[in-house]
């Protein structure tokens, strides 16, 4: 093997801090973004077919560009944001571009599956369009949001991994250029080995909270 036990731990770490940080700055983008798609939408809270529609080409737009696409064309956005289109910091930058608007699209499909009669209940008791979201929507979709984000951590995990293709860092660009370039079948395995088991404990831990959150 060509790599020792200290270059796997600082690509994990490299990977970890990569999602980490794309889930947080995503999930800042998303949110909001995903509460807007829905209560602008007709016959809901605040209904502005403009806003909507601009939103939710927005949404698509980002979406139907593939991740290793999208790491090259934002590459002059990159330089600017950080400074740098190769590393850890780099790779984040895409990253958030290409979940933010996956996010939202998870959180609008979350809040639509609220009973229309929470809302309703809510309006009757003169809650404000800003007290319906934040008191009756949002804690009635959390146990839909949490595996939903769930699902979108797992996603950052995979294109973390993509990210090694143009020097991200993290397990990617050390399955690339030792595993891959270097012809070593063994940093392939433990590469692959830490990402299953990154998204199995993911998968898990997202569960068992949305379980949690469901009995109260």
């Amino acid at each position: 093997m060509l790599v020792d036990f200290d270059q796997i731990m600082v690509a994990t770490g490299e990977t970890i801090t990569m999602v980490a940080f794309s889930l947080i700055f995503a999930t800042v983008i998303g949110l909001p973004l995903g509460i807007l798609l829905v209560v602008t939408r007709k016959g809901h809270l605040w209904e502005n077919a403009a806003i909507f529609s601009v939103l939710n080409s927005i949404v698509n737009l980002f979406r139907s560009i593939p991740f290793i696409i999208l790491l090259v064309v934002v590459i002059p956005f990159t330089r600017l944001i950080v400074g740098t289109s190769i590393g850890t910091a780099a790779a984040i930058v895409p990253m958030v571009l290409f979940s933010g608007p996956y996010i939202a699209r998870l959180i609008e499909n979350s809040l639509l599956e609220v009973d229309p009669g929470v809302m309703e209940a809510a309006q009757s008791m003169g809650a404000t369009p800003r007290q319906i979201i934040t008191r009756f929507l949002i804690p009635e979709a959390l146990s839909s949001l949490l595996l939903g984000l769930t699902i979108a951590t797992i996603g950052l995990v995979g294109a973390s991994a993509m990210a090694g293709a143009i020097g991200g860092g993290g397990l990617g660009d050390l399955a690339i250029t030792y595993g891959y370039q270097r012809f070593d079948t063994v940093v392939m395995i433990i590469t692959v080995a830490i990402l299953v088991v990154m998204v199995q404990a993911l998968q898990t831990t997202g569960n068992i909270l949305s379980r949690k959150i469901r009995r109260r």
